[in-house]
């Protein structure tokens, strides 16, 4: 296929996705109440396991809401619209910082090779200190915010070597193709979407971030909803490791749901898509670590407690 037209279709697709993630967009009553009577409503994304278990209709008598990042997910939980959601590392700790109430009641095997800087191959950049004076654009307050962090510190850099441009993945694609920013910090699908000829991957989250994938539910659920959270748990750990087991029809499955082509749900979920596991002290301990390097940058405005929300009484869902 000719570049030019390859490239056009490339974008229209990821154009596609975006639109479709701009958008909120709930399956079923969007009246329900938090309480106990309600059926449990569930926050994803156009990624993660619960992408997964709404492609099969494997977790009926469910609501979905759609989000386009874990901010906006978050912020649903403070306004109570939804009772669990999946985010990354990092909306838990901005969403902490905010009051928002919730609890952590399950996490993932580490990601680090689902994130990753992309520059363009004619930059001539070869590590991240070569963007020592440039533009690197971002998510604020998702898992890539932590990767910057954790890159900065390991190339001895500090925010002020860097201009940092907080762009959504709407955003932050065009921009990154258009030149007007030097560097494209991102995770999948949209990283998957944007590996393309003339596209190169700096450096990806191997050796410095977990990128776990988080399950906030709210305290409400927790109390009132006990039962459906835990039933839901175990139907997506059950889910998940199908998937593991069958990435070719998982792929298959998924590629409508993510609007994007088949190839790339493969090659994107080949990487991401990881065992989900129940939270333990050491997952405070490790989610703590994030929330005081945050509060030391002053990314948020004071020290917190994450380790208290993690609540582990969900652990028999993932045996």
């Amino acid at each position: 296929m000719h570049r030019s037209l390859w490239r056009r279709r490339a974008l229209a697709t990821f154009g596609a996705i975006l639109v479709a993630a701009g958008a909120l967009t709930a399956c079923g009553d969007a009246e329900d109440s938090g309480g106990g009577d309600g059926p449990l409503r569930v926050g994803y994304q156009r990624y993660g396991s619960l992408s997964l278990l709404k492609a099969r209709n494997e977790a009926p008598g469910v609501t979905w809401s759609l989000f386009e990042s874990g901010p906006a997910l978050t912020e649903a939980l403070k306004a109570g619209s939804i009772d669990i959601g999946e985010t990354g590392e990092a909306p838990p700790i901005f969403a902490a910082a905010a009051k928002i109430p919730f609890k952590i009641v399950a996490t993932s095997d580490e990601v680090p090779q689902g994130e990753a800087v992309l520059v363009k191959e004619s930059s001539g950049f070869r590590t991240f200190a070569d963007l020592k004076g440039r533009t690197v654009a971002l998510n604020k307050g998702s898992n890539v915010h932590w990767l910057l962090v954790k890159l900065l510190e390991a190339n001895n850099m500090t925010l002020q070597d860097i201009t940092v441009q907080y762009l959504k993945p709407a955003e932050g694609r065009p921009a990154f193709d258009a030149g007007q920013v030097d560097a494209w910090i991102i995770w999948d699908p949209y990283f998957a979407l944007a590996e393309q000829p003339g596209v190169k991957v700096l450096a990806d989250a191997t050796g410095l971030a977990s990128n776990r994938q988080y399950i906030l539910a709210a305290p409400d659920a927790v109390e009132k909803k006990t039962d459906q959270v835990r039933d839901l748990l175990t139907q997506l750990n059950t889910t998940t490791q199908w998937g593991i087991d069958n990435p070719e029809e998982r792929a298959r499955v998924l590629a409508p749901e993510l609007k994007i082509p088949e190839d790339v749900a493969k090659r994107s979920l080949d990487r991401s898509a990881k065992s989900l596991a129940p939270v333990s002290p050491a997952i405070g301990d490790e989610l703590q670590a994030i929330a005081d390097g945050f509060a030391e940058l002053k990314l948020i405005p004071e020290p917190i407690d994450i380790k208290a929300r993690v609540d582990p009484q969900f652990a028999g869902a993932f045996t």
